[in-house]
C-alpha cells in the first residue's frame, strides 16, 4: 500500500528530498504523497525513507490504497521503466511499449 501524509504534517521538508520516486510534494497546506507513485521504498530501500526521517511520525499506510509487496515492485518496475525511457530521451510511455 502507499503512504499518507496525516494532517500532523508540520511542513518541515525533510520527506520530500528524501523520496526516490519524487512521490511527495507540497499540497495546498501540507505535504502529500502520489498513491501512484509511492513504492513505500521498495526497489530502493529496505524501509520508507520519509517515515524514518519524519520528526513528528506522520506518514502512515494509507488504507484507501492497500498493495501487496508483488504490487509494489510491479510499481517500481514501471516507475523505472519509465524514468529510463525518460532519460533517454523518449517519453516515459515508452516504457510500456
Amino acid at each position: 500500500m502507499a503512504l499518507m501524509i496525516t494532517d500532523e504534517c508540520i511542513n518541515c521538508d525533510v520527506c520530500e528530498p528524501e523520496c526516490p520516486n519524487d512521490a511527495i510534494y507540497m499540497g495546498e497546506e501540507i505535504y502529500e504523497i502520489d498513491p501512484h507513485k509511492c513504492t513505500e521504498c521498495v526497489g530502493h530501500f529496505d524501509e520508507p525513507q520519509c517515515v524514518q526521517v519524519c520528526p513528528v511520525a506522520c506518514i502512515p499506510k494509507d488504507p484507501a490504497h492497500l498493495e501487496s509487496q508483488e504490487t509494489l515492485w510491479q510499481k517500481f518496475e514501471r516507475l523505472a521503466a519509465a524514468k529510463a525511457a525518460v532519460a533517454e530521451g523518449k517519453p516515459p510511455e515508452a516504457a510500456q511499449a
